[in-house]
């Protein structure tokens, strides 16, 4: 066998039994998972994390996670709450300890803590009957199917399952919370992701920047405003400020003979596509490339379609999106 070969191999089986292992847990889980899922939902606080080695690395992204998706967390490393971090941790708060084997001595001052404060607190370990899983108030345990090296020591499929666990919590949380796209991008404005999740309100234009003039308007004062906008469109509204239809180059173009002698009602293309300021920006792209447009008027979602702003292709570009 080539090296190529055995390397291949070898990543092959690794990740088949971190697979297999990921079924095991699967169907291990039970009512140990939802009395502590029911424990995080009780903290009036936040969830600390904490774990030393491979599982500090792990639990760090478990408290990213639940932070991230609406679950306030923490994490705590557990040499640093010896040394004064303890502070960190209050009444109402929840504590997740990790630790594979339920014996790392760097957790017992945690663990002691809460104990006497009347903190509760998580165990994740693979060991039933350790110090950590004995001492907690909840239970969540990894099935024990050794490690990906073959030998034991290297934490891999472990690793694999605490994370697994971590986020299995994660995101039964944000079903419970019904936590969606539009709760997503408050913790995430950042990168492409935030632009993805930006809604149209974030976006468009409002107020005085907006190019709208009444039905009756003389054509003479449409131009005008659509040259002072600079948007290459103007909305029609009636007086109740409700959007009736909007004008653009091409309607000026099917009216060019005369064109003067119109009013802005008489040139207007009525009931335009408007979108919903709540809508997610990306979507208005969507609706902008479908119907072959650079621009949508943002409207009132109660129905009354009075106009709130005015989004165009080029913020949405500038944002990322597009």
């Amino acid at each position: 066998m080539t090296d190529a070969e055995t390397f291949l191999a070898t990543a092959r089986q690794v990740v088949t039994d971190e697979a297999r292992a990921l079924d095991v847990l699967a169907a291990a889980l039970d009512d140990k998972f939802v009395r502590a899922l029911t424990l995080i939902l009780s903290a009036k606080g936040r969830i600390i994390i904490s774990g030393i080695g491979k599982s500090g690395h792990i639990g760090r992204k478990i408290a990213a996670t639940l932070a991230s998706t609406g679950t306030p967390a923490q994490f705590v490393h557990p040499a640093e709450a010896s040394h004064g971090d303890l502070g960190m941790i209050s009444r109402g708060d929840v504590v997740l300890a990790i630790s594979n084997s339920g014996e790392a001595p760097e957790l017992a001052n945690l663990v002691a803590y809460t104990r006497r404060f009347d903190i509760p607190l998580i165990g994740l370990s693979s060991r039933p009957d350790s110090t950590l899983m004995t001492q907690a108030d909840e239970h969540l345990l990894i099935p024990n199917q050794g490690e990906a090296c073959g030998f034991g020591m290297v934490p891999t499929i472990s690793t694999t399952l605490t994370l697994a666990m971590g986020d299995a919590l994660a995101v039964a949380l944000m079903k419970y919370r019904h936590f969606g796209p539009e709760n997503f991008r408050d913790f995430h404005p950042g990168g492409k992701l935030g632009a993805q999740l930006s809604k149209v309100r974030d976006l468009m234009h409002s107020g005085d920047a907006l190019p709208l003039v009444a039905a009756d308007t003389a054509m003479s004062d449409v131009l005008l405003e659509i040259s002072r906008k600079s948007f290459g469109v103007v909305g029609v509204t009636d007086p109740e400020g409700a959007l009736i239809g909007i004008i653009t180059d091409g309607d000026l173009r099917r009216h060019m003979e005369g064109l003067m002698q119109h009013t802005a009602a008489e040139v207007m293309t009525a009931d335009p596509t408007t979108i919903g300021p709540d809508a997610l920006a990306e979507t208005a792209v969507a609706v902008m490339n479908r119907r072959k447009i650079t621009c949508l008027f943002v409207v009132d979602p109660e129905g009354s379609r009075r106009v709130t702003g005015l989004l165009h292709i080029h913020d949405c570009l500038r944002a990322g999106l597009g």
